[in-house]
């Protein structure tokens, strides 16, 4: 896998974020109010010696809780891409059907995005029969008044059911070994961090500019945009040249 291969993911996770402030939107806000903040003292130099401290230990809260979810994303990767390297993808019929399945689900989510088909919520009610067992272990770590204890919820929120995560997940697989599907993985992550960042310091008023219509409509396109691209490549069996550079990777 190189540099180049992994634009595609990277894009799908920064398009497919303004989903992410429905799915974290709430924990990530908490995490810019956990603990409180100072009341306003009546100095000016004062304020500012007091709130330099909140403002770098709520940064770095977000910080933590933003890497422990993309390593999760990158264990699930790496698990996904070694079942594939263990066999199941080795059969040429079988790489093409997991490239097709790939690019609907990009399709699926562009539509999902933009409140046009809402399919993609079946499959997340699916993935409850995970997040059920995952669920208590978040709470022994509330509050989150720690940058630790932001890791760890991170580490756990990873695996809420997310249609927009299962369909980074099957691109994973497609590359068919533990590192790549980390990989894939890790630039999906890293194409959501910026919103999830502009989230848990900005809160609210982030969240309510990126719920708005045309911002989803317009981020469900790029999404929609991709699989579409991917499927016209699957359709003509052939590298399509600087496609190649746009489409989920793998190759029918």
């Amino acid at each position: 896998m190189n540099a180049l291969s992994l634009v595609p993911m990277f894009m799908v996770g920064l398009a497919g974020s303004v989903h992410c402030i429905g799915m974290c939107g709430g924990i990530v806000g908490a995490l810019s109010i956990s603990g409180g903040a100072p009341a306003a003292p009546t100095r000016p130099v004062i304020a500012i010696a007091v709130a330099r401290p909140a403002l770098q230990t709520n940064v770095l809260r977000v910080l933590a809780y933003n890497g422990g979810r993309i390593v999760s994303y990158m264990l699930a990767g790496a698990l996904a891409g070694s079942l594939a390297g263990a066999g199941m993808l080795h059969m040429a019929s079988l790489q093409v059907a997991g490239y097709w399945l790939a690019n609907l689900m990009l399709v699926a989510l562009g539509l999902y995005l933009m409140d046009a088909w809402r399919g993609l919520a079946h499959l997340e009610a699916a993935g409850n029969v995970v997040w059920r067992r995952v669920r208590p272990l978040l709470h022994p770590l509330m509050p989150m008044d720690t940058p630790f204890k932001a890791l760890a919820v991170g580490g756990l929120w990873g695996w809420v059911p997310c249609g927009m995560v299962y369909s980074a997940l099957l691109t994973a697989m497609l590359q068919g070994s533990a590192l790549d599907g980390a990989a894939a993985m890790a630039a999906f992550g890293l194409g959501t961090l910026p919103m999830l960042l502009g989230m848990g310091l900005l809160g609210t008023r982030l969240r309510a500019q990126m719920q708005r219509r045309p911002v989803r409509i317009a981020s469900g396109l790029l999404v929609l945009g991709f699989g579409l691209l991917g499927l016209l490549r699957a359709a003509n069996g052939v590298s399509l040249g600087w496609l190649d550079a746009l489409c989920v990777t793998g190759h029918p």
